[in-house]
């Protein structure tokens, strides 16, 4: 016997016909091309902000890391006629190594001198590269007798650093924590000015940093979340086109509604060149990528700082592309009016064995091994992370403060405000229908520019009462769930809603897959796929938030509660804490949130659990009345417990190892 098409568990009238749903659309990736919005100062202002919290966000860098010693080491000095090279050590923390060589002129009475943090990109030979097309020990050399200390460290995997581990290293375990390639390197570049910044001969307000292809990308990337770079020049990396293809120029979430052009652009206003190339992907830069960036210095009267430099080669870091950079940054960092004699001198290579730290020695005995690394970063994490739980309500503000926007990013979400909402009856919908003691309309809700869909039933009683409740419903398999399947009657926790209170409203969707949702283009199981897209369950997470948010902010809404069941509940209790909401019932669903495993089987999201996960979540509902049920013995609630208590607001929450009816549910929702 056919499945019944039921009214009022659908929207719309022909079974075939679903929502259309432009976040099914074919999956972003690192070659998609990229359109530059046309920014006002205030989008950008606002763009900006999000933005460097979600760079941070997705390399693990929320909450903070406690600063550890950087214990550097410094030996093999190799003196010349006017400057010194030394290879150097130092923990990015602790067991962690960042690796690599110290060039820096010779009489250092004459400082102090500005620095250059200058990471390699993806060469055969990392920092010891030294052919046409591209040599570190060149510009490093020719540095130093510019009168700047400059500090070459290896990439992950590459040199010394592959003593310690791979360059390809992460994967979707390490992701649940803000820990890739792309973080790692990020650490050593942070810790890189650290270093620079505790020598005694270096100006800390004048560091520069430089780098080419995958050495760019680290370069705009340190660029953009630490002030300390005063000026910067990514080489042949900047690109509309293509992104980056290395694992370490790729961390999850990094490029959600963004690109390489949005995070190079918060360089400005601090000066920023683009040394770009006619033979790889940034052969268009004169003409695209420089005017959009150009667009963004000129909201700060700053375009006098943001420069382009085109060279006739392949991809490439060679000599002409280094005397643009030399003038550059002698204007800059030197105070040179007369930039044009910067020109690159005769430079002497040293041996790999004298640049290298680790040719004739061993690792130090405290060196992770790469098996240890994840471990040690989810130590650091737990530790950081207790410390932040609040203690009473200034506590609780200061953590909201911090980890609202740390979950947001994590979570991909977007707040919507009440005039990006549209709430529709849609062509092929149901008409109204009219029941007894309620009528059901049949609707879609949507944020404008964004092409999201999501079907919804609203219930409400009739005759029609002004300035009622809402309560928000969602079940994992979509709103026909509620529905009995043979009399095409709502499920009991509807009706008891309607009959106890006549001014309640329910309302129940199909969050993003599931119900009248379609069969869609996009892929998860592509390249990189998290750098550019959200997953499944981030954007259930995100219709629910839209949903919410649509009722919180309607006048005629008293108040807002939400009811999540089964896997629901878990999409819903990491929704709550984003809106204004009165009471929150979710379903645990036996799930057990101590798991790395369970999360990447139910909710792969990156970095949920370096930014807390559902103990975030439940500090960011409190004190508002919040029942999770089912939790069996594997949902722990004691740090949500903990937060309710510190705010002596323990009586609203409630907990229970076992499922919930729905008629309990309906009864604490009416009150």
């Amino acid at each position: 016997m056919a499945e019944q098409h039921h009214e009022l568990a659908h929207v719309f009238t022909d079974p075939s016909q679903t929502v259309k749903d432009a976040r099914g659309a074919k999956s972003r990736d690192l070659n998609t091309p990229y359109t530059f919005p046309n920014y006002t100062k205030a989008e950008w202002s606002e763009k900006a902000g999000a933005l460097r919290q979600q760079i941070r966000v997705a390399n693990g860098l929320v909450p903070k890391h406690e600063d550890t010693p950087l214990n550097a080491h410094i030996s093999g000095t190799i003196e010349r006629d006017d400057y010194i090279v030394e290879n150097v050590y130092f923990e990015a923390f602790p067991g962690f190594l960042t690796t690599g060589n110290v060039y820096r002129p010779k009489d250092i009475k004459q400082g102090p001198f500005p620095a250059i943090v200058s990471p390699h990109g993806h060469w055969g030979r990392g920092r010891l590269e030294d052919i046409e097309r591209g040599s570190i020990p060149a510009r490093c050399i020719n540095f130093a007798k510019q009168g700047y200390v400059v500090f070459a460290y290896d990439m992950i995997g590459y040199n010394d650093s592959a003593e310690q581990l791979e360059h390809r290293f992460g994967g979707a375990p390490e992701s649940l924590w803000g820990l890739s390639a792309m973080a790692l390197q990020l650490q050593n570049g942070i810790r890189a000015i650290d270093f620079l910044q505790s020598l005694p001969y270096v100006d800390d307000e004048r560091i520069g940093c430089t780098g080419a292809s995958g050495g760019g990308s680290q370069t705009f990337i340190l660029t953009a979340i630490d002030e300390r770079i005063k000026v910067s020049a990514p080489v042949n990396m900047i690109s509309a086109t293509m992104q980056g293809g290395c694992l370490c120029e790729n961390a999850p979430n990094l490029r959600l509604d963004a690109s390489n052009l949005e995070i190079a652009a918060l360089t400005a206003p601090r000066p920023l060149l683009l040394v770009s190339c006619t033979g790889d992907w940034t052969e268009n830069t004169p003409t695209v990528e420089y005017p959009a960036i150009k667009s963004i210095y000129a909201h700060f009267d700053a375009e006098d700082k943001v420069h382009h430099v085109q060279v006739d080669a392949e991809h490439n870091y060679n000599k002409e592309s280094r005397e643009a950079v030399y003038a550059w940054f002698a204007k800059w960092l030197l105070n040179a009016e007369d930039t044009s004699t910067y020109k690159e001198v005769p430079y002497q290579v040293e041996s790999d064995d004298d640049l290298l730290m680790f040719s004739d020695r061993d690792l130090p005995e405290n060196a992770l091994k790469q098996v240890e690394i994840l471990p040690a970063w989810i130590k650091r994490s737990q530790e950081v992370y207790a410390n932040i739980k609040p203690k009473d309500k200034d506590g609780h503000e200061e953590f909201k403060q911090q980890m609202e926007s740390a979950l947001r990013s994590s979570l991909g979400l977007h707040i919507p405000d009440s005039s990006e909402m549209t709430l529709v009856e849609p062509e092929g919908a149901f008409p109204t229908t009219f029941h007894p003691r309620y009528s059901a309309r049949h609707l879609v809700l949507g944020r404008k520019g964004v092409g999201d869909a999501i079907p919804a039933v609203l219930f409400r009683a009739e005759p029609l009462v002004g300035h009622d409740p809402v309560v928000v419903i969602v079940h994992p398999e979509g709103k026909e769930k509620l529905i009995d399947p043979d009399t095409g009657e709502p499920a009991l926790i509807i009706t008891d809603l309607l009959s106890a209170n006549p001014d309640h409203k329910v309302f129940i969707i199909d969050v993003f897959g599931t119900g009248e949702h379609g069969e869609y283009e996009r892929a998860e199981n592509t390249n990189f796929f998290t750098t550019y897209n959200r997953t499944t369950a981030a954007l259930r997470i995100q219709d629910i938030v839209t949903t919410l948010h649509y009722f919180a902010t309607r006048g005629d809404v008293s108040e807002v509660s939400l009811i999540g069941i089964g896997e629901a509940g878990l999409w819903g209790l990491l929704a709550a804490g984003f809106v204004n909401i009165t009471n929150v019932v979710v379903d645990a669903a036996h799930f057990d949130n101590n798991s790395d495993e369970a999360f990447l089987k139910t909710l792969p999201i990156p970095s949920i659990r370096r930014v807390g996960d559902f103990r975030t979540a439940g500090t960011l509902i409190a004190p508002e009345n919040l029942i999770i049920h089912n939790t069996g013995d594997v949902f722990d609630t004691t740090w949500i417990k903990e937060v309710y208590s510190n705010l002596d607001e323990s009586h609203r929450l409630f907990v229970q190892r076992e499922k919930l009816s729905d008629a309990t549910i309906a009864s604490i929702i009416i009150g």
